[in-house]
């Protein structure tokens, strides 16, 4: 009896104790950014300021801690550059103690002599979210955040302006997390400068319906979020870049915008004629020579955010961009054909290009009450473009290059193959086009929650409607040199046509869903969408090939159709009127989507599983090659889906998904009708096609190990598809023409892997190693030509393996990483002797960035890019490509910035690349942006001030105003010059 006595009051007392040691939680963020602020000291204090224990904050700014005992404390937050956070709380037995969010505040007033330094990690993962700390990736002064960005380890941008990051597309760009001219990347990209970047966030944004419901629907798209550095989020700045360099380069460039905690307004303009390559400076050079062509731009673009918390959101955007190309291009090919027989071709062709285009963009959301969200995206969008372009080609049985150089200005060469009967044509044309389009646009969600739990009902209603002009004028002439007339002379076709094409097009949607909570964190969701699509082409085509007149002396500048139609004297366009040639069509789509869903959300783990079926009519009509086509098709789509996320800690996860999708064969692929408006490319319809189904694995992981500033990313996908679509190619011997047609195909299939590994070498994160690696298999299925006649399948089996390295010192004046990549490709075909190749091409080098305390900065890189494998010498070269800059920064904070930057500095980048497929070797040698130097100025004037201030790195004065606060002056490429002081 005593001893169960005893037991009971230990029992007692070790609750009553529990009960006494009441929680203490709270957040911790910056009060300028609203951001987490994680590892902070949160201390509670005895009223006698003694101290009782004490937590740091996690990754999230969160805290937890337990009192003692009952009784008045103090909480004491601390974190370097922040003002101290203290309150008085009093801790009863009864309940908790919710401090909330804890907002810290700059603080501007420091110790003298007082530094602490330390390097802040290059990428950190938090969950599904990659951060890299934008100061560990040093740019030349100058440079935009497409430089920045294409160091970033598992980050790619191409020729194009295309971003994929970890191997996804990124279609969106933020700045502290409010959209940034949405839907246009490059824009960003190529406009806001580096110097105010503190970090880059890259994660999958959730769809504008999840983010309302907060229910995951599994619809995302990855962005990239660029985070403005503390004190500059609150004020007025102006960047202006102004170069001029050698070969009348040229290259001007101003941003500039006011923000405060409710409103940023950013506007911006750009002009150059060094295709967008921006301010790469001491960078390697990219494999391959510039862009292909040259081409000169112009844009001017605002962009506003305004955000009334809780309540309203306005982001908008207006853009203007105009271009001017010119692009020479010299090709050689080698189309593969079946056991050592080919076709070879040599073409010339001189592109000048023109385009100017609008494009406006909106996003209202509006949140009267805790329940409701309305959101309004409007859009316009207007563009017109204009061609002229020139082309002289000649088709051959044989390598023309085994008999002579030169065969496009070879008469020679020409007529001793013809003579020998391997000539098959040439071909001389010109052309002379325009375009414009206007689409104009909305979309509506009205969302409503039915109560707390996750009952959601959502409507969204959507309309767009464009239309358009385009109108081209085409002079062709033929010489079949196998293939005899009525005379026994070579025959010879010539078309003179102008084409005139109006289009028109519209679709409307509406759309609900419905989402039930069935169990604790559980959901049931309903969606039904109905949507209606018209489309209207009708071409209107006129042969002047009969006329008596020489349409290939007519000198014509952009959109001089009296040029040509002068031609005709008093006679009507309309006498001359082509109905086999001209095209109408008329194309309705009627589409119902209904889908169900299963979403599990819990603390650990996501999961998601659902199927959509989408039936839908067709109702096409055309008139096209004198004949009459009215045809309906119904189908219907399954699609399933599965997705599951399992979130192992607050800095790692594995990520599984599914996706099944159905595509159906195009409606002029499906008609039985022969296009030969172009003798030399015949293209046939195919009435038996089959819808394809194509499956989608991914398996995704990612890992941060803190202590070592360790990161991990792995990413596995796989895709199969039934049913492709694969054009069957039969070619003519005697005209050196072919024909296509549309043929179901089974088989393939491709696989893809990906790992990235970025890591401190030091505790001190002096010394860095960053790796990444690609895997791809594809098994590609086509048909081939065999005896230059039939078709027959094919199997191409590709292997690529590439990797990218780099290791990098750094310090507060110098960085320097030495770099190297790798790609190979083994490529096999049983049908395609020729497609069988084992490829090499890797670079390896260095690049230095050196800092000086008075402002001078010098950064170069030095790359050594190299081909091996390939079976034409000419393509096993060595490029050794040298890029440098040196700057010097003036007057009061670096405001001012002078730079001499030299490009290609020993005249090796080529302007000649090699392209491979399964049917067809082309090698391409083109007009472009090589060696160059440029003298370019940069000036800096931003205004920070007021209660959110924050210092600069070589300023402690509070509210500081005026030229350079925040500019080069705060370290390489505007960064904090690595170390971080306090």
């Amino acid at each position: 009896m005593k001893k169960r006595f005893l037991m009971t009051l230990m029992t007692l007392t070790i609750a009553i104790i529990a009960m006494a040691q009441r929680s203490i939680t709270g957040k911790v963020i910056e009060n300028d950014s609203q951001d987490p602020v994680a590892q902070t000291t949160v201390r509670l204090l005895k009223t006698d300021s003694t101290m009782v224990k004490g937590v740091l904050t996690d990754l999230n700014g969160q805290f937890s801690l337990k009192a003692p005992a009952t009784g008045r404390y103090i909480i004491q937050v601390t974190c370097v550059g922040f003002k101290t956070y203290t309150k008085r709380i009093n801790v009863t037995a009864d309940k908790n103690v919710a401090l909330g969010t804890i907002a810290l505040s700059p603080d501007a007033i420091m110790l003298k002599g007082a530094t602490v330094t330390g390097h802040a990690a290059k990428v950190t993962v938090k969950a599904d979210t990659f951060v890299y700390n934008a100061s560990a990736y040093r740019t030349p002064e100058g440079s935009v955040v497409e430089e920045l960005v294409r160091r970033l380890p598992g980050a790619q941008v191409d020729d194009s302006g295309k971003i994929t990051i970890n191997g996804k597309e990124v279609k969106k760009i933020l700045i502290d997390g409010k959209e940034f001219m949405t839907g246009d990347t490059k824009t960003a990209m190529k406009n806001l400068p580096t110097s105010i970047v503190e970090r880059v966030r890259a994660y999958d944004q959730k769809s504008d319906q999840a983010r309302v419901t907060g229910i995951d629907d599994g619809e995302e798209e990855t962005v990239l979020d660029f985070g403005v550095k503390q004190g500059m989020n609150h004020g007025q700045m102006l960047n202006v870049n102004l170069g001029a360099g050698t070969k009348d380069r040229y290259s001007n460039r101003a941003f500039g915008g006011t923000q405060s905690k409710d409103l940023k307004a950013f506007g911006m303009m750009s002009a150059n004629n060094v295709n967008d390559m921006g301010f790469p400076g001491g960078g390697g050079g990219r494999f391959g020579g510039g862009r292909q062509g040259l081409t000169a731009t112009k844009m001017v673009g605002f962009n506003l955010n305004y955000e009334i918390p809780d309540k309203l959101i306005l982001d908008g955007s207006v853009r203007w961009n105009h271009s001017d190309g010119d692009a020479y291009v010299l090709k050689s090919t080698e189309n593969f054909l079946s056991g050592t027989a080919s076709t070879f071709g040599n073409s010339r062709n001189q592109n000048y290009t023109r385009s100017n285009n609008w494009d406006v963009r909106m996003r209202l959301e509006w949140t009267p009450d805790s329940m409701t969200n309305i959101m309004f995206r409007p859009h316009f969008t207007y563009g017109s473009n204009d061609g002229l372009s020139k082309g002289y080609s000649l088709t051959f049985d044989d390598d023309p290059y085994t008999y002579g150089n030169d065969p496009l200005n070879n008469d020679e060469l020409v007529e001793a193959m013809r003579n020998d009967g391997l000539v098959k044509n040439r071909n001389n044309d010109n052309s002379l086009s325009y375009s414009d389009s206007k689409n104009a646009g909305a979309k509506l969600q009205m969302n409503r929650k039915l109560n707390a739990n996750g009952r959601n009902v959502t409507l969204t209603l959507g309309a767009n409607y464009g239309d358009g002009m385009s109108k081209s004028f085409t002079n062709s002439m033929v010489e079949y040199f196998q293939l005899l007339n009525s005379a026994g002379s070579d025959s010879t076709y010539q078309a003179n046509r102008y084409a005139v094409t109006p289009t028109t097009n519209w679709n409307y949607s509406i759309k609900a869903l419905y989402s039930e909570p069935i169990l604790p964190k559980t959901y049931l969701q309903f969606s039904y969408q109905y949507q209606y699509k018209y489309s209207k082409s009708d071409r209107g085509t006129y042969d002047l090939s009969n006329i008596n007149a020489n349409f290939f002396d007519v000198d014509a500048d952009y959109r001089q159709w009296d040029s040509y139609l002068s031609l005709l004297g008093n006679a009507s366009l309309d006498n001359y009127r082509d109905n086999k040639l001209s095209r109408y069509s008329e194309y309705k789509n009627y589409i119902h989507t209904a889908d169900v869903m299963l979403r599990v959300i819990k603390k650990d783990y996501n999961f998601n599983v659902g199927v959509q079926v989408v039936p839908q009519k067709s109702h096409f009509v055309q008139d096209y090659q004198s004949v009459h086509t009215d045809t309906t098709r119904t189908v219907t789509n399954v699609t399933p889906t599965a997705d599951f996320r399992w979130k192992i800690s607050k800095l790692s996860q594995l990520r599984f998904t599914y996706r099944g999708n159905t595509s159906q064969p195009s409606m002029t692929d499906l008609l039985d009708i022969t296009d030969d408006s172009n003798p030399l490319n015949v293209k046939k319809g195919n009435p038996g096609l089959k819808p394809s189904f194509t499956q989608n694995f991914r398996l995704f992981y990612n890992n941060y190990i803190q202590n070592h500033q360790r990161s991990i990313m792995a990413h596995l996908m796989f895709s199969t598809t039934d049913n492709s679509i694969s054009n069957m190619v039969t070619y003519d011997k005697t005209t050196g023409g072919r024909t296509t047609r549309p043929e179901n195909i089974n088989g393939n299939w491709n696989a893809f892997g990906m790992f990235m590994f970025n890591t401190a070498i030091d505790t001190a994160a002096y010394f860095n190693v960053n790796t990444f690696t690609t895997v791809n298999y594809s098994n590609s299925v086509g048909y081939v030509s065999v005896d230059k006649a039939d078709s027959q399948k094919s199997t191409t089996r590709t292997t690529n393996l590439s990797e990218r390295i780099a290791a990098s010192y750094r310090n507060d004046w110098l960085e320097f990483e030495l770099n190297g990549s790798l790609s190979y490709m083994h490529a096999r075909s049983k049908l395609q002797a020729n497609n069988n190749l084992d490829t090499w091409t890797f670079s390896y080098g260095a690049s230095l960035m050196l800092t000086a305390p008075w402002g001078t900065q010098l950064s170069s890189g030095l790359n050594m890019n190299s081909r091996r494998g390939f079976s034409d010498s000419s393509m096993n070269t060595n490029e050794l490509i040298w890029n440098a800059q040196l700057s010097q920064s003036f007057l009061r904070g670096n405001a001012l910035t002078v730079s001499l930057q030299l490009y290609d500095i020993l005249h090796q980048q080529s302007t000649f690349s090699r392209t491979v497929n399964a049917m067809q070797r082309a090698d391409t040698e083109y007009n472009a942006i090589t060696n160059y130097a440029m003298l370019t100025a940069s000036y800096r004037l931003n205004i920070f001030g007021g209660k959110s201030s924050m210092r600069g790195p070589h300023d402690n004065r509070r509210g500081m105003r005026g030229p350079g606060f925040g500019g080069p002056g705060h370290g390489p490429g505007g960064g904090f010059g690595g170390p971080r002081r306090f």
